[in-house]
């Protein structure tokens, strides 16, 4: 079954997807989840494996967890400069996907509009969360107190967030470059931060795309015309694998683990591979 064509056109709106033009390498780079420290050592390794014409995929998770959220943006931002300054290479060419992490934070700066706000702040706390608004300096104890207290100071703790986001360069930017997937335009890799649902269409993937499903280790064969389907983490097991048709750069990166990168080709085989 080839890739439909019809719901490409339907499902590629460029503030929601990211579609790679012309690509014949694709490097994909797994969760982060802040390990800044990493990151940098990664994007070392990699300024000698890039080729011309080479695009490149965050798979979202980059921040959450691990040491230093900020600085790991930070290093994302300063290194897109210098990916995209290179001969050939055009803005579309470099792609930063939603992971669960980043839609927390979103979450977070409207989390007075949350049903229980008190149980989902601490839910999100417990996931990774609690790094990230660390690393911004947010006190998620006086998030926690706001919830008790009401709407109107958890309105102005939630909007702190958005605030200190803007305050810092690029980092809103980087907010709204977010993408829930991103795929090559001829069907052949799909790139999202968690996997998918193989029982829905791309169009309708939702927020599957970043909580993931459980159906994604069950995909044997090519999706939809899909060859290869490449996701930063692993929801369960946060392990490194490289299926037929599947793949998962999840080494456990912000939790004692290794970060992972690699490299594709339209025919869905790995080229490069990258573990730190």
């Amino acid at each position: 079954m080839r890739f439909d064509r019809k719901e490409q056109m339907t499902g590629s709106d460029p503030q929601i997807y990211a579609t790679l033009t012309n690509a014949e390498r694709v490097w994909a780079i797994g969760a982060v989840h802040g390990e800044r420290d990493k990151l940098v050592d990664l994007h070392k390794e990699l300024r000698g494996r890039l080729q011309t014409g080479d695009r490149l995929v965050y798979l979202g998770n980059c921040i959450g967890y691990g040491p230093d959220p900020v600085g790991t943006v930070n290093e994302i931002i300063s290194f897109r400069r210098e990916f995209l300054a290179r001969p050939g290479t055009f803005r579309d060419d470099h792609v930063l996907l939603r992971g669960a992490q980043e839609e927390m934070l979103r979450k977070l700066g409207q989390l007075q509009l949350a049903p229980g706000p008190g149980e989902a702040l601490q839910w999100m706390l417990d996931h990774g969360a609690a790094a990230t608004l660390e690393s911004y300096g947010i006190n998620s104890i006086d998030g926690l107190g706001c919830c008790r207290e009401g709407v109107v100071s958890l309105t102005r703790w939630s909007g702190n967030i958005t605030r200190t986001l803007r305050n810092l360069p690029g980092h809103d930017e980087y907010s709204v470059a977010l993408r829930r997937a991103a795929f090559t335009n001829g069907g052949e890799l799909l790139f999202s931060a968690a996997g998918i649902n193989p029982d829905r269409p791309v169009s309708e993937q939702g927020d599957a795309f970043w909580w993931g499903s459980a159906g994604f280790s069950t995909i044997q064969e090519p999706w939809r015309g899909f060859v290869r389907i490449v996701r930063g983490s692993d929801p369960v097991a946060h392990e490194a694998e490289m299926g037929a048709i599947t793949a998962t750069l999840d080494g456990g990166a912000g939790t004692g683990g290794t970060l992972h990168a690699a490299c594709f080709t339209l025919d869905g085989k790995p080229l490069d591979w990258i573990q730190l």
